[in-house]
């Protein structure tokens, strides 16, 4: 689907400010409501807007540790990487999972209260995943940059 100034225009206002009403997002972006519901509609049915979502700032509610995690699996077992994805998916604290092409194979984004709360998470849940052959670990220092925005 190919988008013009006008689709750009939108999703700049729209990514700047997510909770903005369509009448608001129409007059930011220099068209009328019907045009900006059109548009966005159109942007939705083509794929390029795939919804809007809730941010929660897991910080604010008193999780204070990210770590990633990499792994590399052990891939003599045909399913290593399905059993160890499947099993990944059911450990609360890990909020993202990656899989690459190349020495690792994939990462867990894991958040933990504190710590102590990390060693738990660790040893009971993350050490127990199947099919592990190597774990790098990476603590979050800070963030520099997190933008969902776009050079559009």
């Amino acid at each position: 689907m190919l988008i013009d100034d006008t689709d750009r225009r939108i999703l700049r206002h729209l990514l700047s400010e997510p909770g903005l009403a369509t009448a608001d997002l129409a007059e930011r972006a220099g068209v009328t409501a019907a045009t900006c519901w059109r548009r966005l509609e159109r942007l939705v049915e083509g794929g390029i807007l795939r919804g809007q979502h809730a941010v929660v700032d897991w910080r604010a509610l008193g999780w204070a540790v990210e770590v990633s995690l990499r792994f590399t699996l052990d891939k003599t077992n045909p399913r290593a990487f399905d059993e160890f994805l499947d099993a990944a998916r059911n450990v609360p604290e890990v909020i993202e999972i990656q899989t690459f092409l190349g020495r690792v194979d994939v990462r867990l984004n894991v958040i933990a209260r504190d710590m102590g709360h990390y060693q738990e998470v660790y040893r009971d849940r993350i050490l127990t995943l199947p099919h592990i052959a190597d774990i790098e670990s990476l603590m979050l220092v800070s963030t520099i940059k997190d933008s969902g925005s776009l050079p559009l």
